[in-house]
C-alpha cells in the first residue's frame, strides 16, 4: 500500500484594504521609510481598522475564498485548524467562529505557536490525514496584530500587519508533506511575548502602563531567529538528502528580510528561489507563510520541492519539506 501524504490542493488569502505605509508611520513615531526598509524590507502593511472585527473576520474571508476556489462547501470540511496569536476572545476558539461563518459543524481548534503557528498546524493536519479519518482539512493562518501593537513604540509598530490565508489539505499518494522538523524553547518567554492571559489578568494598572501590548527584545530575538530558523531549514534538507538544486522554492516566515537572507544562505538557495512578500504585508505572524503560498502559487509546479521555515515567540521554530501537488491555472 502506498503511503498517504497530506497535500495542499488549494490556497487563498485575504488582507484588509487599508494600508499603513512607512511614510504614514513617520507621522506617528520617530522613524523613516529609509530606516525601516533597510532594516526590515517592509514598505507597507495592511490594517483591519474596524475595532469591532477580529481575527475571525480575516480568517473567514480567506477560508470563503478557498472554498470558492476549490468548488466545495463548508459542510464538506472535516476539520478546521486556525493558527493565530490574536484570537477574537479568550474562548471560544477563532476556528470555531470560522466554522460557524462557513456553515460547518466540523471539529475545529486554534493553535498558538506565534509565527510558527502555520507550520505547526500543517504538521498536525498531516497527521490527521494519515489517520485516514479526515479527507478535507482547512488550515488557516490569521492574525490581527494591530490589536496588540502599541503605535507609540517605534521598535514594534513598524513590523506588523493584519492578514489571513488558508490552504485545503487532502490525501495524496504522491504529493504533500514529506518531513517536518519542529522545536520549542519556553525560556525565550521574556524576550518576545504579549502578556494577556490567566497569569496576567487585566487591571487598571496593566492597562495604564500598557503592559498588555506586544513586547520583544529585538536584538536577542533576531539572533535566535537567524540561528534556529536557518538550522531547521538546513536540517530538513540534510535529513532528506536535498541539495540546493533540489529545492524549487524556500517559503520563509516574513519577519525580517535579513533573517530570510540568512536562512537562504545557510541552505545555499539562490535569491530567485526565495518567496518574499514582506514589503507588502509586513509580519502577519501566523499568516505570513500561507500568504506567500497564495502570492507565489502560480510559480509553483506539480512536484516542486518546497521548504517552509519559521521562527516565532516562545520560542517556537521549525521547517517542513513538501512536494507541491498541482499547477495553478
Amino acid at each position: 500500500m502506498s503511503p498517504i501524504y497530506a497535500a495542499i490542493t488549494a490556497v487563498a488569502g485575504w488582507v484588509p484594504e487599508d494600508k499603513l505605509t512607512n511614510h504614514d508611520l513617520e507621522k506617528l513615531v520617530e522613524t523613516s521609510d529609509e530606516w525601516i526598509t533597510t532594516r526590515t524590507g517592509i514598505k507597507e502593511r495592511r490594517i483591519l481598522k474596524d475595532q469591532t472585527k477580529g481575527t475571525s473576520t480575516l480568517a473567514t474571508h480567506a477560508v470563503n475564498s478557498l472554498l470558492e476556489k476549490a468548488g466545495i462547501s463548508g459542510s464538506e470540511i472535516d476539520l478546521v485548524i486556525c493558527a493565530t496569536s490574536t484570537p477574537d476572545m479568550g474562548f471560544i476558539s477563532t476556528a470555531n467562529l470560522v466554522c460557524d461563518a462557513i456553515g460547518s459543524k466540523a471539529m475545529s481548534f486554534d493553535i498558538s505557536a506565534a509565527c510558527s503557528g502555520f507550520i505547526y498546524a500543517l504538521e498536525m493536519a498531516s497527521n490527521f490525514i494519515k489517520s485516514g479519518n479526515y479527507k478535507k482539512i482547512v488550515v488557516v493562518g490569521a492574525d490581527k496584530m494591530s490589536s496588540v501593537i502599541d503605535y507609540k513604540d517605534r521598535n514594534s509598530c513598524i513590523l506588523f500587519g493584519d492578514g489571513a490565508a488558508a490552504v485545503l489539505i487532502e490525501p495524496s499518494e504522491e504529493f504533500g508533506v514529506i518531513d517536518t522538523v519542529m522545536h520549542s524553547d519556553g525560556s525565550g518567554k521574556e524576550l518576545l511575548h504579549v502578556k494577556r492571559g490567566s497569569a496576567y489578568p487585566f487591571t487598571k494598572e496593566v492597562v495604564t502602563e500598557e503592559g498588555h501590548y506586544f513586547h520583544q527584545d529585538g536584538k536577542s530575538v533576531f539572533k535566535h531567529a537567524v540561528t534556529n530558523m536557518s538550522s531547521a531549514a538546513a536540517s530538513i534538507m540534510e535529513r532528506n538528502s536535498l541539495t540546493a538544486e533540489d529545492v524549487a522554492y524556500l517559503v520563509p516566515h516574513q519577519a525580517n528580510l535579513r533573517i530570510i537572507d540568512a536562512t537562504a544562505k545557510r541552505m545555499g538557495v539562490e535569491s530567485d528561489k526565495v518567496c518574499i512578500n514582506i514589503e507588502k504585508y509586513g509580519n502577519t505572524t501566523g499568516a505570513t507563510i500561507p500568504l506567500c503560498l497564495w502570492d507565489f502559487e502560480k510559480k509553483f509546479k506539480k512536484g516542486d520541492n518546497l521548504v517552509l521555515a519559521a521562527f516565532g515567540g516562545g520560542f517556537t521554530w521549525g521547517a517542513i519539506y513538501l512536494k507541491w501537488a498541482y499547477d495553478a491555472n
